[in-house]
């Protein structure tokens, strides 16, 4: 088969933590032939989608040790399957590649559907569970954000749209600093910014579950640094080994149907103590951490379960 891999510029990827590489390296082994392309070089013509291509191949099981093709214009449906991978910022450049991916038609298979990652930004798809994530307000105001505090203490703001613990501070009204991050979040961002109540179970961590077609598969527990409340890997969190509890599996239960009808394929959801935060769709990690302290392949798992569902 061939398959078609969207994902950031390929020199830049983190070879230790990425989880495209991995995917690419396991569909090399079933014998398919790989194609990556960057989401600018997408062009709609003749009522066709086309991207400016290049054949990736590993020359061994080290992800380091891949060679690439000379770019070539080709057509998006001749591929069997799409990995959509690149990361956010979420931003109109990043819908405009949806909107685009959108129009292929044909027998093409995306993971994940860019018309599920189009109605399912990372902080705003989980509004729907309300008994299962923590009090959360989302708003431009700061009446309402003092509100909030006051109703709830101490809190986190972070922008809608960010990703890998970028700009997430704790918010506390004794902090001397407090209406200044307000106003630095009014100032620099356009759209509105998102407050939820502080979980002091972050110190033990958070966990980062995978799920597959709906079915969780293995869990992390990502530990923040001394003083630190992010515990993304991107800004040094440790990770650990840890069992999906059974609070856990009544998470994924509440969102196993909404995944399956957005066609979010492969979604790494965050708990934090009994409450799910985020559900990440846009380009989910975690896959070579998983397999390092779970012995657990989750590119393999993922594989298998697109031929079984074919």
């Amino acid at each position: 088969m061939n398959v078609g891999f969207q994902i950031d510029e390929i020199d830049k990827l983190n070879i230790k933590t990425d989880s495209s590489l991995p995917l690419i390296l396991e569909s090399q082994k079933r014998k398919n032939k790989n194609f990556y392309f960057l989401p600018s070089s997408l062009t709609f013509k003749n009522n066709l989608v086309y991207a400016q291509a290049r054949e990736i191949s590993f020359k061994d099981n080290k992800l380091k040790n891949y060679v690439i093709g000379y770019p070539k214009q080709v057509r998006v449906d001749n591929f069997n399957y799409v990995f959509i991978r690149q990361d956010p910022p979420y931003n109109m450049e990043y819908i405009s590649s949806m909107h685009l991916l959108e129009q292929v038609k044909g027998t093409t298979k995306f993971i994940n559907h860019p018309n599920g990652i189009r109605n399912a930004p990372e902080k705003i798809s989980m509004l729907s569970y309300k008994e299962i994530i923590p009090p959360t307000v989302i708003t431009r105001e700061k009446k309402e954000i003092n509100d909030f505090i006051k109703q709830n203490g101490k809190c986190v703001i972070k922008p809608l749209y960010g990703n890998g613990g970028e700009s997430i501070f704790l918010l506390d009204k004794q902090d001397e600093n407090y209406n200044q991050i307000i106003e630095r979040f009014i100032d620099q961002l356009k759209e509105p910014f998102v407050i939820q109540k502080f979980l002091p179970e972050i110190k033990h961590g958070d966990k980062r579950i995978i799920l597959v077609n709906g079915e969780p598969i293995a869990a992390l527990r990502r530990i923040p640094k001394n003083n630190e409340i992010r515990s993304n890997i991107h800004v040094g969190g440790n990770c650990e080994a840890v069992k999906i509890s059974r609070q856990d599996l009544n998470i994924c239960k509440a969102i196993e149907g909404f995944l399956k009808d957005e066609g979010l394929f492969f979604v790494g959801i965050d708990v934090i103590g009994k409450y799910l935060t985020e559900i990440n769709v846009t380009s989910p990690t975690c896959i070579q951490e998983i397999k390092k302290l779970h012995k657990i392949d989750i590119s393999k798992i993922i594989w298998d379960q697109l031929l079984k569902t074919n």
